[in-house]
């Protein structure tokens, strides 16, 4: 599409969500409203990001939108405020119109109006390693190479005491990583529709025993301010219940495709509000039968464009029905579930026949509903490419070795069996937050379908791919 289509195609896109008053502000005024709180907001601690305060968040293929309970994003919120010591806070790293992460594009245009100084550029873990030269801006345009590109910012985690295995080799090309620290290469969670989590964080280190998701989020909000904004002391537990409080308020959906149209239109419940009221409880129709409820795995677990199956006649006809046959895909199309470290080993079958739902259960979320990190080989050494470090792992029982770009899990469990584990995310807003997988591995949405069309060898055809394609951004 070229930019002046596209353009006008956004530009009508926002008419049509304009007087619409289920989303709180109409297009324009939630842009008057940006301007006044940066113009008027004179608190030296609150941190500026470029579309943090917007609700519609315009990509490539449509508009995602936030919904929150007052109807607009409250930036007094301690989300939006430095109380670390380097000049960061919550939205550094988490966008509205961005998905409520970050994206290369997004971080690419904060380097260029600042030079590579804005706060998100800090070498503790924006940089491919902390001793990383950033003396110039084109210093600093490599030293943060991996958050230009992909999107990634850089975890340090040691090998933990009494773990299973070693490090018995490392190739880092930035010359920093040791069994002391790691360096893992990672793209942020997003920080929106976390009523629907399971477990927290890719590796699920702040999924703690006996805590609540609520409780664990708590914890990780302090984590992040002491972690990525260097926070020498610990945040109180007022502040942390703010900022859950206002993460948890937060839904984001697309909301508005280019072709199929308005997603929550002629029966369709596409857009934030229809996820918003989304029932969830973790085991909620878990594969392996964990649902405390006791009901039965059901395969068709997306029904969110059911009432588009079928329709033909027009272009907008014809794109909606191209998004409920990649829904029905996703439901229904055989997948030969071979390999998978976390569901084929821990249930002693080599083969397992499943559908993407198999992994992706819960109910038009598309999350696993409970906390399973699987390893799907997205950080084999065959996949690995040269901008990251490759590790081998070592077993100190058996002497088996492993090559990896980033062992998941077993950093956090120091468990042979954990390693190369991540959780999935939660799939609404896709459309605003590529690159995907927990490392940026696929750029685009067609190369996530067609990861998994090799992983898997399933076969998909080319109308296939396409009709998934199609599901996913409506997501």
């Amino acid at each position: 599409m070229n930019a002046i289509s596209r353009w006008w195609r956004l530009a009508a896109a926002l008419v049509a969500f304009a007087g619409c008053a289920d989303h709180g502000l109409s297009a324009p005024a939630a842009q008057r409203s940006d301007l006044r709180d940066e113009e008027s907001d004179d608190d030296s601690n609150v941190v500026r990001v470029p579309g943090a305060r917007t609700m519609l968040a315009a990509n490539e293929t449509g508009i995602g939108r936030t919904l929150t309970p007052t109807g607009s994003i409250d930036t007094d919120n301690l989300f939006f405020r430095s109380i670390g010591i380097n000049g960061r806070a919550c939205v550094s790293c988490h966008v509205a119109s961005q998905g409520w992460t970050v994206t290369p594009e997004g971080l690419r245009e904060r380097f260029e109006r600042t030079g590579g100084l804005d706060p998100v550029f800090r070498t503790n873990d924006g940089s491919v390693s902390p001793l990383a030269d950033i003396s110039t801006v084109e210093a600093r345009r490599n030293a943060y190479s991996m958050l230009l590109r992909k999107g990634l910012i850089r975890i340090g985690i040691g090998i933990p005491d009494g773990a299973e295995f070693e490090l018995a080799a490392v190739d880092d090309p930035y010359g920093y990583a040791s069994a002391a620290e790691l360096s893992l290469f990672r793209r942020p969670l997003p920080s929106a529709n976390l009523d629907f989590l399971s477990g927290v964080m890719w590796d699920g280190r702040e999924t703690l025993a006996g805590m609540t998701i609520r409780q664990d989020l708590a914890h990780q909000s302090n984590s992040a301010t002491q972690g990525h904004a260097q926070r020498p002391d610990p945040i109180t537990d007022a502040q942390r219940e703010e900022i859950v409080a206002f993460e948890t308020g937060l839904f984001f959906a697309q909301a508005l495709d280019f072709g199929a149209g308005r997603l929550d239109r002629d029966g369709a419940r596409g857009g934030p509000e229809a996820l918003s009221t989304t029932p969830f409880y973790l085991g909620i129709n878990d594969t392996l039968g964990a649902d405390p409820t006791g009901k039965p795995f059901d395969p068709e677990a997306m029904t969110i464009f059911a009432a588009w199956d079928g329709l033909a006649g027009s272009r907008l006809d014809d794109a909606r029905a191209a998004v409920a046959r990649g829904e029905a895909l996703f439901n229904h199309k055989l997948i030969e579930v071979a390999g998978v470290r976390g569901l084929n080993d821990a249930l002693g079958a080599p083969v397992i026949h499943g559908t993407c739902t198999t992994c992706h259960n819960a109910p038009e979320v598309g999350n696993h509903s409970v906390a399973l990190p699987l390893d799907l080989g997205l950080t084999d050494a065959s996949r690995r490419t040269p901008d990251m470090p490759l590790y081998t792992l070592r077993n100190k029982a058996t002497g088996a070795t492993i090559q990896t770009t980033d062992p998941g899990r077993a950093l956090i469990s120091g468990k042979w069996k954990d390693v190369n584990r991540f959780k999935g995310p939660i799939l609404h807003g896709l459309a605003a937050r590529a690159p995907y997988f927990h490392n940026g591995f696929a750029a685009t949405l067609p190369e996530v379908v067609d990861f998994y069309d090799s992983r898997f060898a399933i076969g998909f055809t080319a109308q296939e791919k396409s009709d998934l394609v199609a599901f996913l951004r409506a997501l």
